[in-house]
């Protein structure tokens, strides 16, 4: 799923941009789109019944409607749970707002914003849209456990399969409870080598035999304690072809991709390769 964020003042048209792209992306896949609030939906009103449900010790509700269309309330999430949501079933999300965040971002008129910054412009009509949607098809993509899960089910010799199997890496606080805490990693990737390298062991992988389809994702940037850093997912014929193609990929990704980790704990940052 790829995500950009549209920022700027109250007044600058961020809401027209949010349009214009949610139109020329659907063309090429399904989009979802996420408002940067201030207040509570008018939804979740006194009286409505969601606020009922609530009121009566619900902690999150849903409401749905005929056509597709559904809200939620009551349940505290931050902007990576909803993306998170999101990626299973859309090919894009538009945020709009949220201009302290990491993700990339379309940003309006001249207000200071975080990096990265995939494009600025003084107003929605100074933007050549279609460059930017090619530009935020080439970012690297927001994937999750679910959303990789999904898309080999989607596979056209997913009829063949009996098992997936999955491998989730994440970041650990400590090894050890006496262990000074860490709390984030972050990565850089050899841009163009890695990808390259990602693809081969998939292509490896899938050329076995009872190996239906083979996903492999590893994030980049800031990932803090307790967070998913890698995935490795495998539709094959039946369990036993599925488990070893997985441990073989984390292997062969952990041996065969240059990825540069530095940890920061609370007392000291390193880059891993700098220490024995």
């Amino acid at each position: 799923m790829q995500v950009v964020s549209v920022v700027g003042a109250s007044n600058s048209g961020k809401t027209t941009v949010v349009e214009a792209l949610a139109e020329r992306l659907a063309e090429r896949g399904r989009v979802g789109t996420v408002k940067h609030l201030t207040h509570a939906p008018d939804v979740d009103t006194d009286g409505k019944d969601t606020a009922r449900h609530r009121a009566a010790g619900a902690s999150e509700t849903y409401g749905l409607v005929d056509d597709g269309d559904w809200f939620a309330t009551g349940a505290d999430a931050t902007l990576a749970d909803v993306l998170d949501r999101l990626a299973p079933r859309h090919d894009y999300v538009v945020v709009e707002g949220y201009s302290g965040s990491t993700l990339p971002k379309i940003a309006l008129g001249d207000r200071d914003v975080a990096d990265p910054v995939l494009e600025r412009a003084d107003s929605p009509d100074a933007l050549d849209v279609d460059a930017v949607v090619d530009a935020i098809d080439a970012l690297e993509p927001h994937h999750t456990l679910s959303s990789l899960v999904a898309d080999v089910e989607s596979s056209p010799r997913a009829d063949r399969a009996g098992a997936i199997a999955t491998f989730t890496g994440r970041v650990r606080a400590k090894d050890d409870p006496e262990d000074v805490e860490t709390t984030h990693l972050e990565f850089e990737k050899y841009d163009g080598v890695a990808d390259q390298r990602m693809a081969a062991i998939r292509e490896a992988l899938e050329g076995r035999e009872g190996v239906l389809d083979v996903r492999l994702h590893h994030r980049t940037g800031v990932v803090d304690a307790g967070e998913d850093i890698v995935f490795v997912v495998v539709l094959a014929g039946h369990r036993r072809e599925a488990f070893r193609a997985v441990e073989d990929g984390i292997d062969r990704l952990k041996d065969e991709v240059p990825l540069f980790k530095k940890e920061v704990t609370v007392d000291d940052e390193f880059w891993r390769h700098d220490r024995p």
